[in-house]
């Protein structure tokens, strides 16, 4: 026949509570910044809250007209809340003389074009930040030459655009088509004009269907 213990149970001992509640205290951190966290407010310093679909990725800022121009980054897509310009303008440059045309162009907003001269002229194809001075231009193609095609994301907010002086004896004439997310075109000329344009938004893909 089997002995029965019949003795009433022992108190646990002081250094027992302690480990029992530390090992609580574990496991309920840890349920804390694995669950809890993630679930209840979004935050995710141990990364499982992703790992078990407890929290969505972040969402880009909803596009906005009060800063159209400006571009919404989505990894590598720049969105932006207003459609792209264009811009197509000739100039005619009498010998010696010098005129620059430029855009403005929120940080990052982006910028194609082709241009070409009659003959070879010396350009400078430059922007200013807002609020700069002529000492903060920042050249990025300086040359001789008659004609260039590439494209260009604005480094900073301000205006982008050429500098071109005819060196000879004889006209010359420049034809510039641009597309981009710029709002105005400025024409600077050697007599001291400075002429605003207003380059037109890019036409629907789509005509409204005949009734």
């Amino acid at each position: 026949m089997t002995d029965v213990d019949l003795r009433p149970p022992q108190p646990a001992t002081a250094k027992q509570l302690w480990m029992a509640t530390a090992a609580a205290a574990a496991v309920a951190a840890l349920l804390l910044g694995t669950i809890v966290l993630p679930a209840e407010y979004g935050v995710d310093p141990l990364g499982t809250g992703a790992a078990l679909g407890l929290v969505r990725p972040d969402e880009p800022p909803p596009l906005t007209f009060e800063h159209a121009l400006v571009p919404v980054q989505t990894g590598p897509l720049a969105q932006f809340a207003a459609p792209y310009k264009i811009d197509v303008v000739s100039f005619d440059l009498d010998p010696y003389q010098f005129l620059e045309y430029k855009y403005h162009l929120a940080q990052g907003a982006g910028l194609v074009f082709s241009w070409e001269s009659s003959a070879p002229v010396m350009y400078d194809f430059h922007g200013a930040p807002d609020g700069g001075s002529s000492a903060s231009e920042v050249s990025v193609d300086r040359r001789t030459g008659d004609g260039a095609s590439g494209g260009l994301a604005a480094p900073f907010a301000g205006m982008h655009g050429w500098y071109w002086e005819n060196p000879g004896g004889t006209p010359i004439a420049i034809r510039l088509s641009s597309a981009g997310f710029y709002d105005v075109a400025v024409e600077y000329r050697s007599d001291g004009r400075r002429i605003t344009r207003e380059p037109s938004p890019a036409t629907s893909l789509f005509t409204a269907p005949e009734r």
